[in-house]
Parts: structure tokens; C-alpha cells; sequence
């Protein structure tokens, strides 16, 4: 199997490089950014890419949107996103890519190299192979918008007003409501985003976190 690994850690890409080819597998090319990774992709094509999600220059999610070029670019491509981090937007947007010969592991969670490599083998093969803390943040994001959808444009032009730290107050005044009527679309947001009464979580701070992640 002839394997392309993406990684900016130059000891977890080199051992990486080492297992699989102790193991008998052909590592092409072992690169440390994503437009590494997309030019080593269409000279070697390989079966299967290896790709972290957080590479430079920001890192923060250039690995994982290159996987998503690649998948659109090479669709025989096998993808394993191998990271210690959950990207939910752009996970959800690689599986919804097409979920054949794609992966997403965890690297704390991978105990076992045998279960590595036979991950690697498996996405190679076209199937699909996630982590179960993967698909539950997935599902959960997932959930938090539609429940976002939901709201009416008035709910959503108030929550839009507490994302900018406005009071009730201060909202009332910009829509030109009562202040009555701000304090139910306020209730109205809590219940409908699924946030009950609490005394350990603030439920104004949790709805604007909602909103910002939609």
C-alpha cells in the first residue's frame, strides 16, 4: 500500500514514516504542511493519505480542508484524518464528500498499532472508519443547528444582540420591543437551544456560544 503522510510534528511523522514501512507498506512521501501534502498527492498518487488536522501556518484546520480538496480532486483517494483534535464542521463536510475510503481517529484513542494498520487497510479498501467520540461531537454540532433553526428572525435577531453583549435592555431599545417581550424571546432561546436552569452554567453565555459556532 503506498501511503502519503501529512504532519508537522517531525517525531510523530517520522516514527509514523518508520512503522508503516517496517510493516511492509510504501510511505511516498512524509510532508509537514498541506500544500505539501496536495502536491505529493498528485505526483505519487497513493492509496491513502495520512493527514493531521492542525498544520501550518495557522494551525488550526489547514489539514483537514486540504483533505476535503483531495477527496474532491482525487476521489479514489483513501483519507485517514489522524489527529488529537475534532474539527466538527469540516469532519461533517468531509464525510458529507462521500463517506467511502475516509477515516478519522483520535490519537489518544489509538491503543493498538495493529488497529492502526488495520484501519489504514480498510479505508484503503473504501470503507469508513470513525472514531466514536468523533461521530458523537458530529451528531452533537449537528443537533445544535438545527435546533438553531428553530428560532424565529425575532428570537435570532435577539440572540444576534447577546453574541454583541447587549442587555435586555439595551436590545429592547434597538428593536424597539418592550422589555417584556425581550425577556420571552430570551426564555423562548433557552428552551427552544435546549438550555434548562442551572446554577454551574451560565445560559446567556452558552446560547451565544451556540449561535457563534452556527
Amino acid at each position: 500500500m503506498r501511503i502519503v503522510i501529512a504532519e508537522d510534528a517531525a517525531v510523530i511523522r517520522d516514527g509514523l514514516s518508520l512503522l508503516l514501512t517496517t510493516r511492509g507498506h510504501q510511505v511516498a512521501a512524509a510532508v509537514g504542511d498541506a500544500t505539501a501534502l496536495c502536491a505529493a498527492v498528485a505526483e505519487y498518487g497513493p492509496d491513502v493519505a495520512v493527514v493531521d488536522v492542525r498544520m501550518p501556518p495557522t494551525h488550526t484546520d489547514e489539514g483537514l480542508r486540504a483533505a476535503i480538496r483531495l477527496r474532491r480532486d482525487h476521489p479514489g483517494l483513501g483519507v485517514l484524518v489522524f489527529s488529537q483534535h475534532i474539527e466538527t464542521r469540516y469532519a461533517a463536510q468531509l464525510l458529507a464528500e462521500g463517506s467511502h475510503g475516509v477515516g478519522y481517529l483520535l490519537k489518544d484513542r489509538v491503543s493498538e498499532v495493529g488497529d492502526f494498520l488495520n484501519t489504514l487497510v480498510r479505508i484503503a479498501a473504501g470503507e469508513t472508519v470513525l472514531d466514536p467520540e468523533v461521530v458523537t461531537q458530529i451528531m452533537g454540532a449537528s443537533r445544535r443547528t438545527e435546533a438553531l433553526r428553530t428560532l424565529t428572525a425575532r428570537e435570532r435577531a435577539v440572540l444576534a444582540m447577546m453574541a454583541e453583549g447587549r442587555s435586555n435592555s439595551a436590545i429592547a431599545t434597538a428593536l424597539s420591543l418592550s422589555y417584556g417581550s425581550v425577556e420571552k424571546h430570551v426564555t423562548q432561546i433557552f428552551t427552544k437551544l435546549g438550555l434548562p436552569p442551572s446554577q454551574s452554567d451560565h445560559r446567556r453565555v452558552l446560547a451565544v456560544l451556540r449561535y457563534l459556532e452556527s
